[in-house]
C-alpha cells in the first residue's frame, strides 16, 4: 500500500510538472490552467517567489477592484471569481535587461496573475506577460521566461 501511496505522489507531481500553457508558444501571454485550491497556489507562488531571494511589493486585488468600482463606472460584468497579480523583481534580470537597453526597466515589476473564472468554477489560471525587449535581448528574455516558468511550475507541484 505504501508503494502505491508513492507512486500516485510521484505521478502526480510528474502531471503538474509536465503541464503545458494553454496558450500558443508565440501567445503574448502565457497562461497555464489547474484544478488546485485557489490559497494553496497563491501560497506556493509567495513561496516560489521570496524562495528566490525577491521581494513581493505589491499584490493587485483585481476583482475586489472591479467589484469595488462597479457601481461608479457602470461594468457590473465581473468575469472573474477571484484575480490578483503578484509584483516582484529581479535585480539581475533588472540590470541585465537595462544594459542591453535602458527602456527595457519598463518590463519591471514583473507580474504573475492569479485567476478563477465564474464561467468556470473549479479551474485556476496563473499567467504572465511573455516579455519583448528593446535591443538585443534573446538571452535577458530567456532568463526572465525561465524564472516565470521555474515560479509557476514549482506553485503547481
Amino acid at each position: 500500500m505504501r508503494h502505491l501511496i508513492l507512486i500516485t505522489l510521484f505521478l502526480q507531481a510528474t502531471l503538474a510538472m509536465a503541464q503545458p500553457p494553454i496558450t500558443p508558444d508565440d501567445a503574448p501571454i502565457v497562461v497555464y490552467q489547474l484544478q488546485d485550491d485557489y490559497e494553496s497556489i497563491k501560497s506556493n507562488l509567495e513561496l516560489a517567489i521570496t524562495g528566490r531571494g525577491m521581494l513581493i511589493s505589491k499584490t493587485l486585488h483585481i476583482s475586489e477592484m472591479f467589484e469595488r468600482t462597479a457601481a461608479d463606472t457602470g461594468l457590473t460584468n465581473n468575469l472573474y471569481g477571484k484575480a490578483e497579480s503578484l509584483e516582484f523583481c529581479n535585480i539581475k534580470l533588472s540590470h541585465q535587461m537595462s544594459s542591453v537597453h535602458p527602456a527595457n526597466l519598463s518590463i519591471c515589476p514583473l507580474t504573475i496573475g492569479i485567476y478563477t473564472l465564474k464561467s468556470q468554477p473549479g479551474e485556476l489560471f496563473l499567467s504572465y506577460q511573455r516579455p519583448q525587449m528593446l535591443g538585443n535581448a534573446t538571452e535577458a528574455e530567456a532568463a526572465l521566461i525561465k524564472l516565470y516558468e521555474g515560479i509557476i511550475r514549482e506553485a503547481m507541484e
